[in-house]
Protein backbone atom coordinates (compact mmCIF):
# COMPACT_ATOMS: atom_id res chain seq x y z
CA UNK A 1 0.00 0.00 0.00
CA UNK A 2 1.33 3.35 -1.04
CA UNK A 3 1.91 6.23 1.62
CA UNK A 4 -0.25 8.36 -0.20
CA UNK A 5 -2.91 8.46 -3.35
CA UNK A 6 -3.85 11.53 -5.00
CA UNK A 7 -7.05 11.63 -6.82
CA UNK A 8 -7.69 14.80 -9.24
CA UNK A 9 -10.57 15.02 -11.43
CA UNK A 10 -10.35 16.90 -14.20
CA UNK A 11 -12.19 18.42 -16.97
CA UNK A 12 -10.21 19.95 -19.81
CA UNK A 13 -7.03 20.48 -18.25
CA UNK A 14 -4.61 19.96 -21.06
CA UNK A 15 -2.00 22.81 -20.36
CA UNK A 16 -1.83 22.52 -16.43
CA UNK A 17 -1.65 18.64 -16.45
CA UNK A 18 2.30 18.41 -16.85
CA UNK A 19 2.95 21.18 -14.78
CA UNK A 20 1.13 19.48 -11.94
CA UNK A 21 2.59 15.99 -12.62
CA UNK A 22 6.44 17.27 -12.43
CA UNK A 23 5.22 19.33 -8.99
CA UNK A 24 3.45 16.48 -6.95
CA UNK A 25 6.45 14.32 -8.14
CA UNK A 26 9.02 16.47 -6.64
CA UNK A 27 7.22 17.28 -3.73
CA UNK A 28 6.32 13.06 -2.98
CA UNK A 29 9.79 12.51 -3.71
CA UNK A 30 11.14 15.24 -2.07
CA UNK A 31 9.30 13.98 1.44
CA UNK A 32 10.27 9.87 0.91
CA UNK A 33 6.85 8.71 0.35
CA UNK A 34 5.54 5.91 -1.94
CA UNK A 35 2.56 7.53 -4.03
CA UNK A 36 0.51 7.00 -7.11
CA UNK A 37 -1.73 9.83 -8.88
CA UNK A 38 -5.15 8.99 -9.85
CA UNK A 39 -6.39 10.93 -12.79
CA UNK A 40 -10.02 10.88 -13.35
CA UNK A 41 -10.94 12.42 -16.93
CA UNK A 42 -14.59 13.60 -16.93
CA UNK A 43 -14.65 13.54 -20.58
CA UNK A 44 -12.72 16.22 -21.59
CA UNK A 45 -13.38 17.60 -24.81
CA UNK A 46 -9.55 19.01 -25.61
CA UNK A 47 -6.70 16.91 -25.62
CA UNK A 48 -6.39 16.42 -21.85
CA UNK A 49 -6.41 12.35 -22.31
CA UNK A 50 -3.67 12.10 -24.24
CA UNK A 51 -1.64 14.29 -22.55
CA UNK A 52 -2.26 11.63 -18.80
CA UNK A 53 -1.04 8.74 -22.04
CA UNK A 54 1.62 11.07 -22.91
CA UNK A 55 3.04 11.72 -18.81
CA UNK A 56 2.41 7.87 -17.63
CA UNK A 57 4.99 7.04 -20.37
CA UNK A 58 7.47 8.60 -17.99
CA UNK A 59 5.90 8.20 -14.98
CA UNK A 60 5.28 4.76 -13.61
CA UNK A 61 3.03 6.63 -10.55
CA UNK A 62 0.18 7.40 -12.75
CA UNK A 63 -3.01 5.89 -12.85
CA UNK A 64 -6.28 7.32 -15.12
CA UNK A 65 -9.67 6.54 -16.06
CA UNK A 66 -11.77 8.62 -18.68
CA UNK A 67 -15.40 8.56 -18.95
CA UNK A 68 -17.02 8.31 -22.18
CA UNK A 69 -19.28 11.58 -21.35
CA UNK A 70 -18.71 14.18 -18.46
CA UNK A 71 -20.77 13.03 -15.37
CA UNK A 72 -19.78 15.70 -12.94
CA UNK A 73 -17.00 15.73 -10.13
CA UNK A 74 -18.87 13.58 -7.67
CA UNK A 75 -19.04 10.78 -9.77
CA UNK A 76 -15.48 11.72 -10.90
CA UNK A 77 -14.06 11.50 -7.26
CA UNK A 78 -16.07 8.26 -6.11
CA UNK A 79 -14.43 6.30 -9.13
CA UNK A 80 -10.86 7.63 -7.89
CA UNK A 81 -11.92 6.56 -4.08
CA UNK A 82 -12.91 3.41 -5.43
CA UNK A 83 -9.02 2.90 -6.94
CA UNK A 84 -7.44 4.75 -4.43
CA UNK A 85 -4.86 2.40 -2.09
CA UNK A 86 -3.17 4.76 -0.17
CA UNK A 87 -3.10 5.32 3.57
CA UNK A 88 -4.20 8.75 3.24
CA UNK A 89 -6.10 10.00 0.06
CA UNK A 90 -5.41 13.51 -1.03
CA UNK A 91 -7.82 14.83 -3.53
CA UNK A 92 -6.95 18.64 -5.39
CA UNK A 93 -7.93 20.18 -8.14
CA UNK A 94 -5.88 19.95 -11.69
CA UNK A 95 -6.25 23.80 -12.41
CA UNK A 96 -2.76 24.46 -10.49
CA UNK A 97 -4.67 26.40 -7.91
CA UNK A 98 -4.25 23.97 -5.38
CA UNK A 99 -0.46 24.15 -4.07
CA UNK A 100 0.98 19.89 -3.36
CA UNK A 101 3.38 21.87 -1.38
CA UNK A 102 0.30 21.50 1.30
CA UNK A 103 0.36 17.67 1.02
CA UNK A 104 2.91 16.67 3.52
CA UNK A 105 1.22 18.83 6.07
CA UNK A 106 -2.09 17.19 4.96
CA UNK A 107 -0.41 13.39 5.33
CA UNK A 108 0.60 14.20 8.89
CA UNK A 109 -2.78 15.29 10.60
CA UNK A 110 -3.78 12.15 9.36
CA UNK A 111 -1.71 9.98 10.03
CA UNK A 112 -0.15 11.54 13.36
CA UNK A 113 -3.20 13.87 14.37
CA UNK A 114 -5.52 11.05 13.84
CA UNK A 115 -8.02 13.31 12.05
CA UNK A 116 -10.29 11.32 9.48
CA UNK A 117 -10.50 14.45 7.25
CA UNK A 118 -8.24 17.19 6.88
CA UNK A 119 -10.32 20.13 5.00
CA UNK A 120 -8.33 23.21 3.31
CA UNK A 121 -9.28 26.28 3.84
CA UNK A 122 -7.93 29.23 1.01
CA UNK A 123 -7.90 31.72 3.44
CA UNK A 124 -6.54 34.35 0.92
CA UNK A 125 -8.38 33.80 -2.24
CA UNK A 126 -7.57 35.19 -5.72
CA UNK A 127 -10.51 34.56 -7.06
CA UNK A 128 -12.94 37.80 -8.60
CA UNK A 129 -15.26 39.24 -5.46
CA UNK A 130 -18.52 37.99 -7.80
CA UNK A 131 -17.23 34.03 -6.64
CA UNK A 132 -15.68 34.90 -3.40
CA UNK A 133 -18.51 36.85 -1.79
CA UNK A 134 -21.09 33.82 -2.63
CA UNK A 135 -18.61 31.47 -1.19
CA UNK A 136 -18.04 32.75 1.89
CA UNK A 137 -22.46 33.48 2.34
CA UNK A 138 -22.60 29.63 1.52
CA UNK A 139 -20.18 27.81 3.38
CA UNK A 140 -21.39 29.99 6.35
CA UNK A 141 -25.11 28.53 5.67
CA UNK A 142 -23.65 25.13 5.16
CA UNK A 143 -21.76 25.15 8.40
CA UNK A 144 -24.99 26.38 10.55
CA UNK A 145 -27.01 23.76 8.75
CA UNK A 146 -24.75 20.72 9.03
CA UNK A 147 -23.06 21.40 11.92
CA UNK A 148 -19.85 20.66 10.83
CA UNK A 149 -17.80 23.51 11.14
CA UNK A 150 -15.36 24.48 8.52
CA UNK A 151 -15.12 27.81 7.12
CA UNK A 152 -14.22 26.14 3.54
CA UNK A 153 -16.44 23.39 2.63
CA UNK A 154 -16.11 23.36 -0.96
CA UNK A 155 -12.18 23.35 -0.69
CA UNK A 156 -11.15 21.12 -3.62
CA UNK A 157 -7.95 20.24 -1.30
CA UNK A 158 -8.82 17.67 1.20
CA UNK A 159 -7.16 15.12 3.31
CA UNK A 160 -8.92 11.31 3.96
CA UNK A 161 -8.15 8.26 5.93
CA UNK A 162 -8.46 5.86 3.55
CA UNK A 163 -11.11 4.38 5.46
CA UNK A 164 -13.61 7.02 5.36
CA UNK A 165 -13.34 6.89 1.25
CA UNK A 166 -14.00 3.50 1.28
CA UNK A 167 -17.44 3.90 2.87
CA UNK A 168 -18.81 6.91 1.81
CA UNK A 169 -20.38 7.11 -1.12
CA UNK A 170 -20.50 10.37 -3.51
CA UNK A 171 -22.97 10.79 -6.58
CA UNK A 172 -25.01 14.13 -8.31
CA UNK A 173 -23.26 17.13 -7.08
CA UNK A 174 -22.50 15.78 -3.65
CA UNK A 175 -18.98 16.32 -3.66
CA UNK A 176 -19.15 19.57 -1.98
CA UNK A 177 -20.66 17.86 1.15
CA UNK A 178 -17.63 14.88 1.51
CA UNK A 179 -17.42 16.44 5.02
CA UNK A 180 -21.09 15.91 6.11
CA UNK A 181 -21.65 13.01 4.21
CA UNK A 182 -18.61 11.49 6.29
CA UNK A 183 -20.06 12.79 9.43
CA UNK A 184 -22.87 11.05 9.06
CA UNK A 185 -20.77 7.83 7.78
CA UNK A 186 -19.47 8.29 11.80
CA UNK A 187 -16.15 10.05 10.61
CA UNK A 188 -16.52 12.72 13.20
CA UNK A 189 -13.08 14.60 13.94
CA UNK A 190 -12.78 16.54 10.78
CA UNK A 191 -9.89 19.16 10.79
CA UNK A 192 -9.12 22.23 9.02
CA UNK A 193 -6.10 23.72 7.56
CA UNK A 194 -4.93 27.06 6.36
CA UNK A 195 -3.88 26.28 2.98
CA UNK A 196 -2.42 28.90 0.19
CA UNK A 197 -5.06 29.26 -2.73
CA UNK A 198 -2.99 30.45 -6.58
CA UNK A 199 -4.39 32.10 -9.06
CA UNK A 200 -5.72 30.10 -12.39
CA UNK A 201 -2.74 29.97 -14.83
CA UNK A 202 -4.45 28.43 -17.38
CA UNK A 203 -7.96 28.00 -19.07
CA UNK A 204 -11.30 29.17 -17.29
CA UNK A 205 -13.04 28.68 -14.40
CA UNK A 206 -15.97 25.88 -14.24
CA UNK A 207 -17.32 27.84 -11.43
CA UNK A 208 -20.87 28.76 -12.25
CA UNK A 209 -24.21 30.05 -9.97
CA UNK A 210 -26.30 27.08 -10.36
CA UNK A 211 -24.38 25.74 -7.28
CA UNK A 212 -26.13 28.14 -4.88
CA UNK A 213 -29.46 27.38 -6.48
CA UNK A 214 -28.90 23.81 -6.26
CA UNK A 215 -26.22 23.51 -3.21
CA UNK A 216 -28.68 24.34 -0.41
CA UNK A 217 -30.92 21.32 -2.21
CA UNK A 218 -28.33 19.11 -2.30
CA UNK A 219 -27.53 19.80 1.63
CA UNK A 220 -30.76 18.72 2.74
CA UNK A 221 -30.65 15.88 0.83
CA UNK A 222 -27.82 14.93 2.37
CA UNK A 223 -29.29 15.97 5.80
CA UNK A 224 -32.58 13.88 4.90
CA UNK A 225 -30.67 10.94 3.47
CA UNK A 226 -28.09 10.62 6.53
CA UNK A 227 -31.12 10.80 9.17
CA UNK A 228 -33.87 8.99 7.37
CA UNK A 229 -32.42 7.46 4.30
CA UNK A 230 -32.56 3.76 5.79
CA UNK A 231 -35.51 4.46 8.38
CA UNK A 232 -37.99 6.54 5.99
CA UNK A 233 -41.04 5.63 7.99
CA UNK A 234 -39.64 7.58 10.63
CA UNK A 235 -39.86 10.85 8.80
CA UNK A 236 -43.29 10.11 6.81
CA UNK A 237 -44.95 7.71 9.40
CA UNK A 238 -44.09 11.02 11.92
CA UNK A 239 -45.78 13.43 9.19
CA UNK A 240 -48.22 11.17 8.35
CA UNK A 241 -49.56 10.18 12.08
CA UNK A 242 -49.96 14.20 13.00
CA UNK A 243 -51.94 14.65 9.78
CA UNK A 244 -54.22 11.97 10.78
CA UNK A 245 -54.68 13.09 13.22
CA UNK A 246 -55.73 16.28 13.30
CA UNK A 247 -58.62 15.99 10.93
CA UNK A 248 -59.65 12.99 12.97
CA UNK A 249 -59.68 15.49 15.80
CA UNK A 250 -61.69 17.66 13.57
CA UNK A 251 -63.80 15.30 12.69
CA UNK A 252 -64.58 14.02 16.07
CA UNK A 253 -65.32 17.96 17.21
CA UNK A 254 -67.82 18.14 14.27
CA UNK A 255 -68.95 15.49 15.38
CA UNK A 256 -70.46 16.29 18.56
CA UNK A 257 -70.60 19.78 17.59
CA UNK A 258 -73.54 18.34 15.23
CA UNK A 259 -75.11 15.53 17.74
CA UNK A 260 -74.52 17.89 21.24
CA UNK A 261 -75.21 21.13 20.02
CA UNK A 262 -77.80 20.82 16.75
CA UNK A 263 -75.61 23.54 15.34
CA UNK A 264 -74.78 23.14 11.44
CA UNK A 265 -75.24 20.30 9.36
CA UNK A 266 -71.01 18.88 8.99
CA UNK A 267 -70.87 18.69 5.19
CA UNK A 268 -71.99 22.91 5.27
CA UNK A 269 -68.42 24.23 6.98
CA UNK A 270 -65.35 24.17 5.65
CA UNK A 271 -63.49 22.75 8.22
CA UNK A 272 -65.26 19.47 7.21
CA UNK A 273 -63.52 19.72 4.51
CA UNK A 274 -59.94 20.31 6.10
CA UNK A 275 -60.36 17.19 8.55
CA UNK A 276 -61.13 14.82 5.44
CA UNK A 277 -58.28 16.38 3.75
CA UNK A 278 -55.90 15.94 6.78
CA UNK A 279 -56.75 12.18 7.18
CA UNK A 280 -56.43 11.63 3.31
CA UNK A 281 -52.97 13.34 3.18
CA UNK A 282 -51.72 11.58 6.36
CA UNK A 283 -52.63 8.02 4.79
CA UNK A 284 -50.86 9.18 1.79
CA UNK A 285 -47.43 10.10 4.00
CA UNK A 286 -48.03 6.71 5.69
CA UNK A 287 -47.88 4.76 2.11
CA UNK A 288 -44.97 6.97 1.23
CA UNK A 289 -42.93 6.03 3.92
CA UNK A 290 -43.89 2.44 2.91
CA UNK A 291 -42.61 3.05 -0.76
CA UNK A 292 -39.72 5.07 0.66
CA UNK A 293 -38.54 1.47 2.69
CA UNK A 294 -39.17 -0.54 -0.12
CA UNK A 295 -36.98 1.83 -2.64
CA UNK A 296 -34.26 2.60 0.39
CA UNK A 297 -33.26 -1.24 -0.15
CA UNK A 298 -33.18 -1.42 -3.88
CA UNK A 299 -31.03 1.18 -5.31
CA UNK A 300 -27.71 -0.29 -6.31
CA UNK A 301 -27.70 1.18 -9.67
CA UNK A 302 -26.55 5.33 -8.74
CA UNK A 303 -22.41 4.57 -9.24
CA UNK A 304 -22.61 2.83 -12.82
CA UNK A 305 -20.90 5.05 -15.52
CA UNK A 306 -20.05 4.18 -18.62
CA UNK A 307 -15.91 4.13 -18.18
CA UNK A 308 -14.79 4.53 -22.18
CA UNK A 309 -10.75 3.64 -21.10
CA UNK A 310 -8.35 2.64 -18.23
CA UNK A 311 -4.72 2.74 -17.92
CA UNK A 312 -3.02 1.09 -15.08
CA UNK A 313 -6.20 -0.07 -13.49
CA UNK A 314 -8.44 -3.45 -13.61
CA UNK A 315 -11.91 -2.60 -13.87
CA UNK A 316 -14.18 -3.82 -11.36
CA UNK A 317 -17.24 -5.52 -12.88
Amino acid sequence: MNNVSIVIPLFNEEESLPELTAWISRVMVANNYSYEIVFIDDGSSDTSWKVVKDLMESNSHIKAIKFRRNYGKSAALNEGFKYADGNVVITMDADLQDSPEEIPDLYNMIMEGGYDIVSGWKKKRYDPITKTIPTKLYNYVTSKMSGVKLHDMNCGLKAYNVEVVKNIEVYGEMHRYIPVIAKWAGFGNIGEKVVQHQARKFGTTKFGLSRFIYGPLDLLSIMFVGKFGKRPMHLFGSLGGLSFLGGFAIASYLSIARLVWKEYEMTERPLFYLGILAMIIGVQLFVAGFLGELISRSARERNRYQIQESLGITLED
